[in-house]
């Protein structure tokens, strides 16, 4: 064996060892991500505004937000971030959730995702994530009294309210429930409240109890500016009043925040002249006491009193512990998947990995007979390997795209829509074994040697290969760039098989087939052969009329019925809203669901009983409301008899569904473009026309047939048509290809029948190659269940059209530019 044989093997040797090593102990390797293994995931964002009005609030030289410059408020949002990212991690780490992602996105975001989390760890993170914990001290306006007692005598009550009595203590009200109910009294509600009574200080309502147990609310006015924050509380802990039994909520100051609160009282004490102050303590925009200082107050303690549960006392010291929280963040983005429905998906994905290599292997060996079982080898490598290609793409797309997660050098989480890319994968793998053994093929039949057959091969193959799998690997870029969570794993998986299958295919397979042959155990090239394939001589550009006009009517008919539809052709990772999937012991009619859901103020919700592969029903929820605006829809459809449990949420803000709909659109537009300047520079501009005209064709038709069977599109779809890109440009540029050479050795005829003569010759490879990825594909739709089974119906739909395309779109726009032209 020659040195350059053996260092192939060692390095094959290598790789296997290091793809083992990185998943072996399996339990401990590989993460899997929460769609297979369950949990919740929230993006939280900085609020900007809240961000500007803290800044007012903390700095005396500016007076107002217009002061701000845009890049001050930039910089101190990103700050707020840094900050948010370790008060956010603190927080969850007393929920005990075992490994927790916490991490920055952008300028604004922070990604928490738990995996495993059950319903109740989720509602409790939830919970801490919405809660503030922004605590102020600040000073109760000295007319407070007398705006009040204006409020009394014109007899202005805030809505929700009613003017109820009068007592030592002053007026008070009680809730008005018919007016508004207590959901209704939210963030958006308590900011609102400020600014009743029109006077230039802050409008807030202190809860208390009478003797007699009544709840009652006391209106005072307080100063904007704040005269002390909760970012120097050193502890916090729950007390109880001795007489009441009641808790309350103890704080200890570290020594920077024992000075300046020391500094305050003494301002605020009594004066000479009998005048008092009183110090108001404000968490999250809540007033819960306003006590009288008699006195400067060194010792760095304070204590805050209210209507508190024990819960509510306990939760809001874990918040203060962790640290308040420098700046407001709301909920952007809300993804659940309870554990069950998790390992379902696992069995899903297991089930489509093995019955679509199974179906491919069989496929091979018996089609290709020997050399397709060095390609089944060469496929099973491939699996082995792929780890090792899962860490170089993460490494070199995260690098790419500025992403630190996915840089970092180790196994990446395995998404549902991962198993989707290694499914793929296996049948995506399997084209460059049939363009090597068609040409191959080619060449036993002009009678060269087994040897010379099979470096001829490889040699022809070699560049089409190339051009083929560099424009798929440009469409998982963008995929990765453009997408996030799960369509960033299938952009992974996708690029691994492709670096993986092109070095198994390309190297090592052809040191399998030279090794056989200067063994003298392989002597022929024999392989089953369909009679229709072989030889072709179809007039395939002759019908190009008539596939136009095919092409044109589809096209009119599915966008006619889309436009019709409207936004109705888009999920909420578009519109915004949520999507709630509800297991259930007793099933409820659908018209009860509707009732219930109405009485919660959600009467237009799409409400739909679906089943799924094993014959389990699920209740599908769709309401236009994200984050703690759906929460009602949550709670209305759980109060149902019947034990109606959700375990799966999805929820997107408005701005997160516009922002995701523009990078779906930017992806397709920057793989089009990408792909023009790459065949452009590696063909000509004609055939880079030629192949965009087929990407759009092969888009438009897939979105237009799959809404029309009344699915919706979101980013996995993209994801899908981001595929469809690739695996159209790969089928086309194997057409192209052979035209190129056949127009260096076909002197003398025109443009048009060397093309007829490229599309037949390449048909044999056209159709197996469909056939083999169609099978992967079927098994996904088969066997994928849920959002997979969609993302696999476009991806059915787009390869039945890219394969079309290829042969009736593609090559006609090229002959646009050369008419009647004869080739010299």
């Amino acid at each position: 064996m020659d040195k350059n044989k053996l260092w192939k093997w060692l390095l094959l040797a290598l790789l296997v060892i290091w793809s083992f090593a990185l998943v072996t102990p399996l339990d401990q390797k590989i993460k899997l991500g929460l769609d297979l293994k369950g949990g919740s995931s929230f993006v939280v964002e900085v609020d900007a505004e809240d961000v500007a009005k803290k800044m007012v609030e903390g700095d005396e030289e500016i007076s107002s937000i217009e002061d701000i410059s845009a890049t001050a408020l930039k910089d101190e949002i990103k700050n707020v971030q840094e900050i948010a990212v370790e008060v956010i991690r603190n927080r969850i780490d007393v929920l005990g959730t075992s490994e927790p992602e916490i991490y920055p996105e952008g300028e604004a975001r922070i990604v928490v995702r738990l995996p495993g989390a059950d319903a109740e760890t989720r509602a409790e993170a939830k919970a801490q994530l919405s809660a503030d914990a922004v605590l102020n001290f600040k000073a109760v306006h000295q007319d407070s009294a007398a705006w009040v007692a204006e409020l009394v005598q014109t007899g202005k009550v805030p809505m929700g309210y009613k003017m109820a009595g009068q007592d030592g203590s002053g007026p008070f009200y009680i809730r008005d429930r018919s007016a508004l109910t207590d959901d209704q009294l939210d963030r958006a509600f308590r900011e609102r409240l400020k600014s009743f009574g029109g006077q230039h200080a802050d409008f807030m309502l202190m809860s208390d109890k009478l003797k007699d147990g009544s709840t009652v609310y006391r209106p005072e006015y307080i100063e904007r500016r704040r005269q002390l924050g909760g970012d120097t509380i050193k502890d916090a802990f729950v007390s109880y009043d001795q007489m009441t039994g009641l808790p309350s909520i103890s704080l200890e100051f570290n020594s920077e925040g024992k000075k300046s609160f020391g500094r305050v009282t003494e301002k605020m004490s009594p004066k000479e002249d009998g005048t008092y102050s009183r110090l108001a303590i404000i968490l999250d925009d809540t007033l819960y006491s306003a006590p009288r200082i008699n006195e400067a107050i060194w010792s760095g303690r304070a204590e805050i009193s209210g209507n508190f549960s024990v819960t509510e006392a306990r939760r809001l010291v874990n918040v203060l512990r962790a640290g308040a929280l420098p700046g407001r963040v709301k909920i952007v983005e809300e993804r659940t998947v309870a554990p069950t429905l998790g390992q379902d998906s696992i069995d899903s994905g297991v089930k489509a990995i093995l019955y679509g290599g199974i179906a491919v292997l069989l496929f091979m060996a018996l089609y290709y007979m020997v050399p397709g079982l060095i390609a089944n080898l060469s496929l099973v490598f491939v699996l082995i390997l792929l780890p090792v290609g899962m860490v170089v793409s993460a490494g070199f797309l995260g690098v790419i795209s500025g992403s630190l997660e996915g840089s970092a050098v180790s196994l990446p989480t395995l998404t549902l829509y991962g198993i989707a890319g290694i499914v793929l994968t296996v049948g995506m793998a399997v084209d460059a074994n049939v363009l090597i053994f068609e040409r191959m093929r080619e060449e036993w039949k002009v009678g060269k040697s087994i040897g010379g057959s099979i470096n001829a091969g490889y040699n022809k193959a070699f560049s089409t290969i190339l051009d083929a799998n560099v424009t798929t690997l440009l469409t998982a870029i963008i995929l990765f760039w453009q997408g996030s969570g799960p369509i960033r794993g299938f952009a992974v998986t996708l690029s691994a098989g492709i670096l993986i299958s092109m070095f198994i295919v390309l190297v090592m397979t052809r040191l399998f087939f030279n090794t056989l042959a200067d063994s003298n155990m392989l002597k022929s090239v024999k392989m089953m052969s369909m009679p229709f394939l072989q030889n072709a001589n179809f007039n395939f550009l002759g019908g190009r009329k008539v596939a136009a006009i095919i092409s044109l009517v589809i096209i009119v008919l599915s966008w006619g019925m889309f436009m019709k539809k409207g936004d109705a052709n888009f999920g909420v990772d578009f519109t915004g809203g949520s999507v709630i999937t509800f297991e259930f012991e007793q099933k409820q009619d659908i018209e009860v669901v509707r009732s219930a859901l109405g009485a919660a103020g959600f009467g237009s919700a799409n409400i739909a009983y679906q089943a799924s592969l094993d014959g389990t029903e699920f209740l599908e929820v769709k309401v236009g409301a994200s984050g703690e605006e759906a929460e009602p829809a949550l709670q209305a459809v759980k109060g149902l008899s019947g034990e109606y449990k959700d375990v799966k949420n999805d929820s997107v803000g408005s701005q997160i569904g516009a922002e995701l709909k523009k990078k779906g659109v930017n992806a397709i537009i920057f793989a089009l473009i990408g792909i023009i300047i790459y065949i452009s520079i590696r063909f000509e501009f004609a055939f880079a026309m030629g192949a965009i005209t087929a990407l759009a064709h092969d888009v438009l038709i897939t979105v237009g047939i799959y809404c029309a069977l009344g699915n919706e599109l979101s980013m996995p779809i993209i994801a899908a048509l981001l595929t469809i890109v690739g695996y159209s440009v790969n089928d086309t540029i194997v057409v192209f290809d052979r035209i190129r050479e056949d127009l260096k050795l076909e002197k003398g005829k025109s443009y048009k029948d060397i093309a007829n003569l490229s599309i037949n010759q390449t048909l044999s490879r056209t159709v197996l190659t469909s056939v083999t990825t169609l099978l992967t594909v079927v098994m996904l739709l088969v066997f994928g269940g849920g959002a997979v089974k969609d993302f696999a119906l476009a991806l059915f739909i787009g390869i039945l059209v890219g394969t079309y395309s290829s042969i009736f779109v593609a090559t006609p726009v090229v002959l646009l530019w050369h008419k009647e032209e004869k080739v010299k």
